[in-house]
């Protein structure tokens, strides 16, 4: 929240204080005034993002001063803070235009809350381009800002969720096409029969259920770039197609007569080793060579630790600021962030599914955090989490009890690997927790999970049909 700024305009300089010293210690830029009139001197001099301000003042009250910003600086928001009870003041305080209101005492975590959700969104001046922070990323892009003043044809290489497309929408953003056209197919999500008709397009009548004639990708395309997302998925027969489309730079509708000529910049992605695909035969090599005339490769997340925390924020401000799942959890900020411990969390982590995993993962946080700051213990990624490797080290009880001494119904048969390992998982956590006399504190403790996703796991056991007690 560096570019915020918060004015708390309270008489009472020991309150005052306690709410300064609070905002501040939550990375909150904050100025103070001692009553209305000290508050209107203060905003002519500072750019204010949001006003606190208490009712009950000497010389300018809050009402006055509500109705003095009303007129000066109408598009500032002001927070009011109330006496225990005066609902009547709250009432009025918004009719006279307040936002919101604090009735006194207020808790840390209500302060806090009230205040992030006001706070205005800050976007840095960036915010539209791509994170790239880690050393290696950065080279990455100045690589293909340098590829993007050029028409060459790029192959972009990377593991599923690295985010190839990003690169590629990078590309077209800073090269002299920027103002045409943008058009994306992905190559894996449209059937054999129709990615033809997709790609060139096709005239009425040129087979069954065409009813009226469409122009192709290219033809949407021309002038601008054309993305072929994941070109390793297309099948060998159309890509001898395609790669006359390329050579020739023309296309022809299905059913149609006559040529098309075509301007327009490809790139493609995939996600697959294309030499090898090459060898094996399920890729033409004259079309590995004619999509491969610049090569990029985007690393996966586990291998650019510096982007991690970035990308982290990045999707919280997005993507997430104002979510129905943030609502569901009965709050609604209009900011989030990270302290030190969900960080090192994060860092720490593998990223198998790279940002598609990310993403969900911080979706999750939103869902677990009790307030505006996200903390370790609302960093929930399953797989960190589970014993597994305890599990597989572990002698496995093969009757498992409760912890009064009640017969536990059997831990449901395993199906399959992933199977095998839940019920491994779920045998540990009911021993552990049976050794440590039902505490869920100490079981946490010894399984090395948070108490938060302890009590993650026993629910989903109780979905799964499986019956215990714990103290």
């Amino acid at each position: 929240m560096q570019n915020t700024l918060v004015m708390v305009v309270e008489d009472d300089a020991s309150l005052r204080e306690a709410i300064v010293d609070t905002l501040e210690m939550d990375d909150i830029s904050v100025i103070e005034a001692s009553d209305g009139e000290e508050a209107l001197a203060l905003l002519k001099q500072n750019n204010v993002s949001l006003v606190v301000s208490d009712v009950n003042m000497p010389r300018l009250d809050g009402y006055q001063l509500l109705r003095k910003m009303a007129t000066e600086w109408p598009e500032l928001p002001v927070l009011i803070m109330t006496a225990y009870g005066s609902i009547s003041n709250a009432v009025e305080a918004i009719q006279n235009g307040a936002i919101d209101y604090m009735e006194k005492p207020f808790s840390t975590q209500t302060l806090l809350g009230t205040v992030r959700r006001h706070l205005p969104i800050e976007k840095p001046e960036n915010s539209d381009d791509p994170v790239a922070v880690d050393p290696e990323t950065v080279r990455l892009f100045q690589l293909a800002k340098k590829v993007a003043s050029t028409d060459s044809t790029v192959m972009i290489m990377g593991e599923s969720g690295t985010g190839k497309e990003v690169l590629a929408r990078f590309i077209h953003n800073n090269s002299s096409r920027l103002d045409k056209p943008f058009i994306a197919i992905n190559c894996a999500a449209i059937p054999e029969n129709m990615m033809e008709a997709m790609l060139f397009g096709h005239e009425k009548g040129a087979f069954t259920g065409a009813h009226q004639s469409h122009a192709g990708k290219f033809e949407l395309a021309n002038g601008g770039t054309l993305l072929l997302d994941e070109i390793s998925e297309m099948d060998v027969n159309l890509q001898a197609k395609l790669l006359r489309v390329l050579q020739e730079r023309e296309v022809e509708r299905i059913g149609g007569k006559k040529p098309i000529p075509l301007d327009v910049r490809v790139l493609a992605t995939t996600n697959r080793n294309l030499k090898e695909s090459v060898e094996d035969g399920s890729f033409r090599e004259d079309l590995f060579y004619r999509l491969n005339v610049f090569p990029l490769r985007w690393k996966p997340l586990r291998e650019r630790k510096g982007d991690i925390v970035p990308l982290a924020e990045r999707i919280l401000l997005d993507k997430y600021s104002v979510s129905t799942a943030a609502s569901k959890n009965g709050h609604m900020p209009l900011s989030w962030s990270l302290d030190e411990s969900a960080k090192k969390r994060l860092i720490a982590h593998q990223w198998p599914g790279n940002i598609r995993e990310l993403d969900n993962v911080m979706q999750r946080a939103m869902i677990l955090a009790t307030g505006a700051v996200i903390k370790e213990d609302d960093i929930f990624i399953p797989e960190d989490d589970l014993p597994f490797q305890n599990a597989s080290q572990a002698a496995m009880p093969t009757n498992v009890t409760t912890l009064v001494g009640a017969p536990l119904h059997a831990v449901p048969a395993a199906s399959g690997l992933g199977e095998d390992l839940k019920q491994r998982e779920f045998e540990v956590i009911l021993e552990t927790l049976r050794e440590e006399g039902g505490s869920k504190k100490n079981t946490a403790s010894k399984l090395g999970i948070s108490p938060r996703t302890l009590r993650y796991k026993l629910a989903r056991m109780r979905e799964s049909g499986i019956d215990f007690e714990v103290a």
